[in-house]
């Protein structure tokens, strides 16, 4: 199976830049896809027990999704994605199980021989803040946070 190119780091704003007012402020957690491409979206974040992982997200471009409605309750998150048009994908280290269909999975261990996929997710560091953008973007020579 050929290896999809890898894209660049997303870019991510922080939730006090999104809000216009804080009585007009919505506490979530969203991607941005700012590709010229259609992406697949997939999450990974820690539930009240365990490690959870959802998706799929299908985000066309130009378009933003709430990935989760609510306060953000933990720090990290971590996200994949992949560009289904050109090929490519946002991934990192954080290894975590996915499928090829719409998923949620319960627990980060043992992927493979419970019949799902490895794949590495990139993390993202909110800094406890609320809410929390994540953008898409595409590799334009170091990518990195704004």
């Amino acid at each position: 199976m050929r290896r999809p190119r890898r894209l660049g780091l997303a870019a991510i704003v922080g939730g006090a830049f999104l809000a216009v007012t804080a009585a007009t402020a919505k506490a979530d957690l969203r991607l941005c896809n700012k590709t010229p491409s259609r992406v697949g979206v997939a999450i990974g974040y820690k539930g009240a027990s365990d490690w959870r992982t959802e998706g799929w997200w299908n985000l066309d471009p130009g378009v933003c999704e709430t990935l989760l409605a609510g306060a953000l309750s933990a720090r990290y998150y971590y996200i994949y994605a992949v560009d289904y048009d050109r090929g490519g994908e946002w991934g990192g280290r954080a290894f975590m199980c996915t499928r090829d269909k719409e998923f949620t999975i319960t627990g980060v261990g043992d992927c493979v021989a419970r019949g799902f996929q490895r794949t590495g997710f990139f993390e993202v560091d909110t800094g406890e803040q609320a809410s929390w953008t994540v953008q898409l973007t595409e590799e334009t020579g170091g990518g990195g946070a704004q």
